[in-house]
Formats: structure tokens, sequence, C-alpha cells
């Protein structure tokens, strides 16, 4: 087997709209509901977290086993020609793991370097319920990203203008080829009469639309994962900062899914052993109004579940917690239920 980088000559370049939630990653329920072809690679692997792999000379009976969701080459149509049409393309139906206002996209082409698509094209569309792929073949699609041309082995991104609710996208690619990874970058708008009916629920959860407005460090791994589902399984699953030299500290800053009422918290600090946050506090603001605390400055633990009940809740639409002096922290939940005028939340320009 090769040791050759299979990176080394990859192309990429940085977009501000990579700060904000990937709405169609896997692990909010993200999924690749159909395809037309998947002939020599599985739809299912454009919405894998983490980046794509190669290991050459790992072939299967179709040919080389690749890292993304790739067709068979098209061929003529009824008329006799070799060639593919212009308009001829395959394409694959995703649905997002949270719906929301999408403000750029990523078609990785990572290693495919002679069988990548020249053009690709998305579509989006909003429909309630859970549709299938029958109903999403008459849904009155519009278009996110115009047929645009993308590079082989490349992170090609398209920032998008349309600001309407989105809740699944139709990826094309003209004519044929493959795409290792799909990433749909934006903000979530969750059913927000569906959460008023959960009552309590964690109003910082990704999947229920919370998000990450900003944060002092992302040294270790993105502060996004504090709001991930599920429990941390990895110290990397976490939030961790480097190892500060002064005597400031650090911390994030969260948008909630709507304006709440917070009753409880839980700071998780799972699977930091030697380096978790020593301290921590939270804090919440209402609009643009002023912070006031939500839990005192409270001791942490190793490796352990911290549950905090907040003394007098108030409402919020942000909260920021601070850490001291700095360190990790897997997981955080806010608790609390969605106030009648929740949905006056505004958006980001």
């Amino acid at each position: 087997m090769s040791t050759a980088d299979p990176y080394a000559d990859y192309q990429h370049a940085d977009f501000a709209f990579t700060e904000l939630t990937d709405l169609a990653d896997r692990r909010l329920g993200g999924a690749v509901i159909a395809a037309n072809d998947e002939l020599f690679a599985e739809r299912e692997n454009l919405l894998l977290p983490g980046p794509a792999e190669f290991r050459p000379h790992t072939f299967g009976n179709k040919g080389q086993v690749m890292d993304g969701w790739e067709t068979r080459r098209r061929r003529g149509g009824e008329d006799g020609s070799p060639y593919p049409t212009a308009d001829d393309h395959d394409w694959a139906l995703i649905r997002l793991g949270v719906p929301g206002v999408v403000h750029g996209v990523i078609v990785d082409t990572a290693h495919f370097r002679g069988n990548y698509p020249p053009e690709i094209g998305i579509e989006a569309v909003e429909l309630p319920g859970t549709p299938g792929p029958a109903e999403l073949a008459e849904a009155d699609w519009r278009p996110l990203v115009p047929r645009s041309p993308v590079r082989g082995h490349a992170a090609n991104g398209f920032a998008t203008a349309d600001r309407s609710r989105v809740t699944h996208l139709r990826l094309k690619q003209y004519p044929d080829g493959g795409i290792a990874r799909l990433r749909v970058y934006g903000e979530a708008r969750p059913d927000l009469a569906w959460l008023a009916a959960l009552g309590t629920f964690d109003l910082a959860a990704l999947e229920n639309g919370g998000s990450i407005e900003d944060a002092s460090d992302r040294f270790y791994s993105p502060p996004a994962n504090l709001i991930m589902p599920g429990k941390s399984q990895v110290m990397g699953d976490g939030w961790e900062n480097r190892r500060r030299r002064d005597q400031g500290h650090d911390w994030v800053r969260l948008r909630l899914a709507g304006r709440g009422e917070i009753r409880a918290v839980e700071i998780d600090t799972a699977n930091y052993v030697g380096n978790a946050a020593g301290w921590a506090t939270l804090y919440g603001r209402d609009g643009e109004g002023d912070w006031f605390e939500l839990t005192p400055r409270t001791r942490l633990q190793p490796d352990a579940v911290h549950r905090l009940l907040v003394g007098e809740p108030r409402p919020a639409t942000t909260v920021r917690l601070d850490v001291f002096p700095d360190g990790g922290i897997a997981r955080l939940r806010l608790h609390g239920s969605l106030t009648p005028t929740a949905d006056a939340v505004p958006p980001k320009a």
C-alpha cells in the first residue's frame, strides 16, 4: 500500500459559511433517501461524518472501492449516439437532519480525480412531514446552486442567496461521476409548534435548532460538539481549548432554539480526565439585553455529569458558558420550554 499522503494535492478553500451548522449531518438525522444510480459507490457515503478515505488497490467486483457516491458512465440515448446529451444527469435526494436556511454548500470530490462530474446543480424544497421519493418527485423544486463547474479532488464551495426555509435537497451531477461528501451549512429553522408541544426539551441542542454563535477558542475541537446528539464517546467528541498561559478564561456563546426559559442544566465532562474545565458559570441574555447569571460558578469534576437547577428561570434567547481557566467539556444540555413569543427570535443577516 502506498504511503503517499492521499491529500497532498487536495484543493481546498476557506468559506465563512462553514462555521454554521451542517444541516445535513447524518448525526442530526440527515439522510440520502434515494438516487437514480449508485453502481460503484453507495449514496449514503455523501453524508458520512469526517473526510473521505482512500485505500489504494482496494477492488471489488465493480472496480476500486470509493468512499463517496459514484454512478456508472452514461452512454448515448435512443438516437444511437455514444455520448450523453447536454442535460443528462444523475441525482440524489437528501433529507436535511434539521430544516433550515442554507447559507452555503461544499461539494467535495476528494479522491475523485478522473471520475468526478464536470458540473453539479442543487435544488431545494420545503415540504411538511416525512415525504418519500414519490412525493418529492412531484415537488415544486427551486434552484439553490445553479448548474456550476466543479474540480476533481477538491472542496468545491458555493455560497447561496436564497434565504427560504428548506427541508430537502436534490443534488444533480452532469452527466455522471463521483462525489465524496456533501455539506450543507446554514441556520436551523425547527418546527416551533412541535417543540412547544413537547413542553420541556433541550433548548441548546443542534437537532432542536440551537447553534453556536462564537467561542474564545477552537484549537482542539469545535464548540458545536457541545450540542451534538447523544453521549460523547471519545475526548475528541467534545469542545476542548488550548492551555491558557494568562489570567483569562474561555467561553462559548450559544443561540437557543427559540426564546425560552431554562430550568435545568447538564454540564458533562465525559472522557476529559486530566484536562476537564475546572469551573463553569452559565449566563443568559434576552435579545440585546444585559447578561444575567443562570448558574453560579461551579466546581467541575473530570469525566462526570453535573446537574444544576436554575433558581429563578428567566426568558433568554442566548446563553454564554464561561469555563475557568480552560479545558474540555463534552456536552451542554439546557432543559426548558419555549415562551409564547419564541417565534420572535430574529434570524441572522
